[in-house]
């Protein structure tokens, strides 16, 4: 039942994901405000930052074995990105979905993007689960350091860690 319900959810947020970038295009509002499509722009390379640096992190402190790919690791990582964010690659598409609607600024656009912002945040609890089931205690310590999805909290803990 539970492998149905995820599936689901997978269906509808690639449909809602792809749906959003192909309206972006479409339905692109030119006469939209400048500052509401620049700051759009911004967050679309914040999410790019999220979406691509952890597939470095991992690699390099993730224990992951020879010739296996980055969601492969075998120890839980809490440094790089993964100590600003416990869900880096979530936040990336939430952080997509809100940019996406912010740069076409069409409600078309926006409602999907809400559905990928939603689906995406839920996802991460699903993702929890499963990593306390693999790293038991020590992930739930890290979960009490580090937040799920706020990087700005995060980074202003981890600012406030360093000065220490």
């Amino acid at each position: 039942m539970k492998e149905g319900r995820t599936m689901i959810k997978a269906v509808i947020l690639t449909i809602a994901a792809v749906g959003q970038i192909i309206l972006s295009f479409l339905l692109y509002n030119e006469e939209g405000s400048d500052a509401v499509t620049n700051a759009g722009w911004v967050i679309l390379w914040i999410s790019a930052i999220f979406g691509w640096l952890p597939i470095l992190t991992l690699k390099k402190w993730g224990g992951v074995p020879e010739g296996k790919g980055y969601i492969s690791t075998t120890q839980l990582v809490d440094r790089g990105v993964y100590g600003v964010v416990r869900h880096p690659q979530y936040l990336a598409g939430m952080l997509l979905g809100v940019a996406l609607s912010l740069i076409a600024q069409h409600w078309a656009v926006a409602v999907l993007g809400l559905v990928v912002v939603v689906i995406s945040y839920l996802d991460t609890y699903d993702e929890e689960r499963a990593c306390v089931a693999k790293f038991g205690e020590e992930y739930t310590r890290y979960a009490e350091r580090v937040p799920r999805v706020n990087f700005v909290l995060g980074l202003v803990r981890l600012l406030r860690q360093s000065r220490s």
